[in-house]
Formats: C-alpha cells, sequence, structure tokens
C-alpha cells in the first residue's frame, strides 16, 4: 500500500483522526474546514506529532506511537506543497528549484511537463499564483521525494492555471507514480484526480 495511516492527535481545539489504507495513486482527503485536514499532511510530513497510531508510506513505517519509531522531518523525503507557495523571495525561480534539489541539473523532464522554462530567470513576485504553484511542485519534485503532499494546490486559481496544474497532478500519478495525498473540498478535482477519497468529518 502507498498510505498505511492510522493516527489520532489534538491540534488546538481540534480532535484529529483519520484511517487510509490505499494502493497507488492519488488519495483525497476531503471534508468542511476545521476537521483537521491540513494538520494531518502535516503530522504525515513529520511537522505535527500524532498522539497515537502509525504512519506507513510504502512500505516504510514512518511513525509508530507503540513501537517508539518518529523518523525525523528530513528522512521522510515527503515533498510538500503548501496552499501558499512559499518561494524564496530572494531567489529566482532557478535558484528555488536548485534549492535542496537531489540533482543540480535543472534539465530534467518535471521541468518540462510543468512548462515553467521561460520562468527560470523570474523573480516569485512576477509570477501568477498559478506559475508559482508550478514553481513550487517543481522544487518539491526535484528534491527526489518518496512521495508528495498537496494542500489545496488548486485553491484561488481561474480555470486555465487550474487545467494546466491538474495535467500536471496527473502526469506526476501516472506517469512518475509518486504516491500523493492531496487536500481539497472540490468536486470536480475529486472527479479528475482521486484514486480514492478520504471524507473527514466533526
Amino acid at each position: 500500500m502507498a498510505f498505511d495511516i492510522d493516527i489520532a492527535g489534538r491540534v488546538g481545539d481540534v480532535d484529529v483522526a483519520v484511517q487510509i489504507a490505499g494502493g497507488a495513486g492519488l488519495t483525497i482527503l476531503s471534508g468542511p474546514s476545521g476537521v483537521g485536514k491540513t494538520s494531518v499532511l502535516n503530522m504525515v510530513a513529520g511537522l505535527l506529532r500524532p498522539a497515537r497510531g502509525r504512519i506507513c508510506v510504502s512500505g516504510d513505517i514512518l511513525f509508530d506511537a507503540a513501537a517508539g519509531v518518529e523518523v525525523p522531518v528530513a528522512r521522510r523525503r515527503a515533498g510538500y506543497v503548501f496552499q501558499d507557495a512559499r518561494l524564496f523571495p530572494h531567489m529566482t525561480v532557478r535558484a528555488n528549484l536548485g534549492y535542496g534539489a537531489a540533482r543540480r541539473t535543472l534539465e530534467m523532464d518535471a521541468i518540462g511537463f510543468l512548462g515553467i522554462h521561460h520562468l527560470l530567470d523570474r523573480w516569485p513576485r512576477s509570477l501568477s499564483g498559478g506559475e508559482a504553484r508550478r514553481v513550487a511542485i517543481g522544487r518539491a519534485l526535484l528534491s527526489k521525494p518518496r512521495f508528495l503532499l498537496l494542500d489545496e494546490p488548486l485553491s484561488s486559481l481561474d480555470r486555465a492555471h487550474r487545467d494546466a496544474i491538474m495535467r500536471a497532478i496527473e502526469h506526476i500519478r501516472d506517469v512518475l507514480a509518486l504516491p500523493i495525498l492531496m487536500v481539497t473540498h472540490d468536486a470536480a478535482e475529486i472527479e479528475r484526480l482521486a484514486t480514492q477519497t478520504i471524507v473527514m468529518t466533526r
């Protein structure tokens, strides 16, 4: 299984609990605002610690409360794309892509299918929302992650930018075959992208 997750914890005043057992492909976490969808991504990434449970991705145990296993964030090799692109404003797109890249060359398929060759010498402040998201996805891929975490990567984008990023996500899912855990509440995104959907409730 790509994701074998059974975790629970309290984040602020919200009790967060989820079970995910999924094969290869793209698993979507859906549900109303405030149920802890982003908190689940943060737990899988290692940025938050669950109170109990187990996180296993592609056969690797990243967290097991009962066994005392907690793999550090850097060793989990998660490619995390946040709701806001979080690009370094003092670096060009080329430098942002190269930051922490496992491969120093940028001449790779990821840059091609994301359609960002023409952006390499631009600064983040000059990018549209859709361009910034594609650069953020490219930076995550260049770190050679074991899996991707996408937190509402299509929110607040116009139709053209949403379609471009959906095509990129489909390529990652089908061609690169990386396991993906994605947060969205959009029915069209779920219909087009999801291999399975987990609906979180209060």
